[in-house]
């Protein structure tokens, strides 16, 4: 993948709404499902994306919450909303991200270059930050699909391809 395309679709989803990531069900790839919204003067319709990052060889994910919001973030009313919304803490029951300061590509990254070599194909390194959460992965290529509208959240399967 071409690294100006890739960094231009990191762009394109900078500050917008992280619902989920995690490896797919068959553990190979790993998948952003992402939110991106417009101002509505825009007409730019809202729609909900995978970002779906190919043969991913390392996938690393911590904390961006401080510990000492973490201490007050224990009680499990905290995730979710309905009970959790009027408590000190970090509310998890959001359930969604604020994709920002973003997501950047590693440029000459040893571990890439590392895998491209022994693979025999290209691979990227990025990071991903999140208000809760900060995403180093490595892969080879990144495929974006617009998800159907009749996805519900955590309970929708994806097509395993």
């Amino acid at each position: 993948m071409d690294p100006v395309k890739l960094q231009q679709a990191l762009d394109d989803v900078f500050d917008q709404a992280l619902l989920r990531h995690g490896f797919t069900e068959y553990m190979r790839d790993y998948q952003l499902v992402i939110h991106a919204t417009a101002d509505p003067r825009s007409g730019i319709a809202p729609a909900t994306l995978r970002y779906l990052f190919r043969y991913c060889v390392q996938a690393a994910c911590t904390t961006t919450v401080p510990a000492g919001i973490w201490r007050e973030s224990l009680d499990e009313r905290l995730i979710t909303y309905e009970t959790g919304v009027d408590l000190d803490g970090y509310v998890w029951g959001v359930n969604w991200q604020m994709l920002y300061p973003g997501a950047t590509l590693v440029t000459d990254s040893p571990t890439a270059r590392n895998w491209a070599a022994a693979v025999g194909i290209d691979f990227h390194e990025v990071r991903i930050q999140t208000n809760a959460h900060d995403l180093t992965l490595v892969f080879s290529d990144l495929q974006i699909e617009e998800l159907p509208s009749e996805w519900t959240g955590p309970d929708w399967k994806f097509p395993i391809q």
